[in-house]
Order: C-alpha cells, then structure tokens, then sequence
C-alpha cells in the first residue's frame, strides 16, 4: 500500500469511490452521502490531492466515436519500466498503463477516431526505446 493511502479512514474511501463513478458530483451531494458538511468534503479531497491520493480529475468518452484496443507490450530485458510507460503515456490516444504478472509486462488501453490512427499510434509505441514486442486486440464493443 502507498505511503499515502495510510491515513485514509472509511469516509475518505467512500469520498473515492464516488468520485470514481462520477467525478462532477458535487461537494454537497458527497456530503449528502457521506454524513459530511460541504466545507468538510472540499477539505478531504483538497487533502487527498495534495497527499496525491487523487491525481486527476478526467473525462471518460464515449467510444462510440472511434476505434479502441489494448497493446499488449514485453519490455526488453535490462530497460526501465518506468522510462518505457513515461513514453508511452506521450502518445495521443493513450488512456491508461497497466503493469502486468506473466508473458506481458504492461497493457496499454488506447483509442483513435480511424483505423488509420490507430495503426500509427501502436507504430509510435512499438517504437518506445525498451519495447521488445508488442500485441494489439482491438475492442469490438462494450458488453454489459
């Protein structure tokens, strides 16, 4: 567990967790659902920001709009890991970087609006310094 994750009691859990599923939800409606004034919630998540509990606050899109995949990447042996994601996440598209246990050492989810885009994008990450190989599976649809 993070050294910042330490200090977190159940309200500050739930607080995540709500904004999890609705990052626009207003300070008075947690309160609402955490027994909390709105004063006392602007003070936690100003908390678990500057503890770098919460790091951002994103937009998730739609994919209806374009085409999604994941790229499956094996990291060459002796290379940063660490290096390699900072890399990665500079390519357009990039949504999220997943370490990973097994024959893969991370995943990335990406999107692009064409094919076309997305093939340049997966070139722009097979490229990274320190990526041996990589698998892509495009997203058909979301099920459930």
């Amino acid at each position: 567990m993070p050294a910042e994750w330490r200090f977190l009691d159940d309200i500050d859990y739930k607080i995540i967790e709500l904004l999890q599923r609705d990052g626009r939800m207003s300070f008075i409606d947690i309160g609402k659902k955490v027994g909390l004034s709105e004063g006392a919630v602007r003070r936690r998540i100003r908390l678990l920001q500057e503890r770098g509990v919460i790091k951002k606050f994103t937009v998730e899109v739609n994919r209806g709009y374009g085409i999604g995949a994941v790229t499956f990447i094996q990291f060459d042996q002796g290379s940063s890991p660490k290096q390699i994601v900072e890399n990665i996440t500079k390519v357009t598209g990039v949504e999220k970087v997943y370490e990973l246990t097994g024959r893969f050492d991370a995943i990335v989810i990406l999107s692009a609006p064409s094919i076309g885009e997305l093939n340049d994008r997966i070139d722009l990450i097979r490229n990274v310094e320190g990526v041996k190989n990589t698998e892509t599976a495009v997203i058909l649809r979301i099920i459930g």
